[in-house]
């Protein structure tokens, strides 16, 4: 007899919060978990672009949306996004922390207000968000939290200092927090995609380094978002249930090269 009560998939009476959940990859996790059976809250910086992401997934999937102005890169607006959701949706299962950002600039160049800004979306809004919702994940004794890196935590270029830092950092931070959490019934992971074809790449890149990107993966293109929500949902379904502390790579095989 199976041990799930429905498929280990479902996501049925769930609770999901996603950031950067209006657009690109947030935008397809969110959508996935809601079609999973999950009620989604999403946040972005963009009330226009949030209320329109809403009725999509709402009239795809059929499931509650619930929609958050907050630039979780201030530090205030992440705790107040945090106790809005809970209050709004009463509680949180799934952590979805997606909002990031890059700044390309080398070491010697970097400006301090970059780097500030940096550290405070790509990392500490995941602390931040993390500290607020994991109490009431471990009275329940069930949680996901699950954050998005980037392959550039694992290599990198000359002039991806902070961001690879942050990224790098949040690797750090599962390890820490998986074992905290792990006795509470929760699990803590940490996506990594590569070459996905969404705003913040496609608006930095030139059109040699985006080809040079595509070149470097084995399937010799970008992903598109749709193709890492699968993952996103293994790692908040009890399908994951046994895998935390862990870095899922996707990124159409770029680390697999070696020059």
């Amino acid at each position: 007899m199976s041990a799930y009560q429905n498929t280990p998939f479902d996501l049925t009476g769930r609770t999901a919060l996603v950031t950067g959940g209006s657009r690109g990859l947030g935008k397809e996790m969110a959508r996935i978990l809601a079609q999973a059976g999950a009620d989604l809250a999403i946040c972005g910086r963009q009330p226009e672009s949030l209320a329109s992401a809403a009725r999509e997934l709402a009239d795809q999937t059929g499931r509650r949306v619930e929609t958050f102005v907050a630039d979780v890169g201030q530090r205030p607006q992440a705790e107040a996004l945090a106790r809005d959701a809970l209050e709004r949706l009463g509680h949180i299962d799934i952590l979805v922390s997606n909002a990031g950002w890059n700044i390309p600039q080398p070491a010697d160049a970097i400006r301090d207000e970059d780097w500030d800004a940096l550290v405070e979306l790509n990392l500490t809004a995941s602390m931040v968000l993390t500290r607020a919702l994991a109490p009431g994940m471990m009275q329940r004794k069930w949680g996901r939290i699950i954050y998005i890196s980037s392959i550039m935590a694992l290599a990198s270029t000359a002039d991806r200092v902070a961001y690879s830092a942050t990224k790098a950092a949040l690797h750090g931070m599962v390890k820490a927090n998986c074992l905290h959490l792990g006795p509470h019934g929760i699990t803590v992971n940490c996506l990594a995609p590569g070459p996905f074809a969404t705003e913040m790449p496609m608006s930095i890149l030139t059109p040699e380094q985006k080809q040079s990107f595509a070149a470097r993966t084995a399937v010799g293109r970008w992903g598109e978002p749709r193709e890492l929500a699968p993952a996103a949902l293994l790692l908040a379904s009890d399908a994951g249930s046994y895998i935390t502390g862990a870095i899922f790579v996707v990124d159409g095989g770029v680390t697999a090269r070696m020059w």
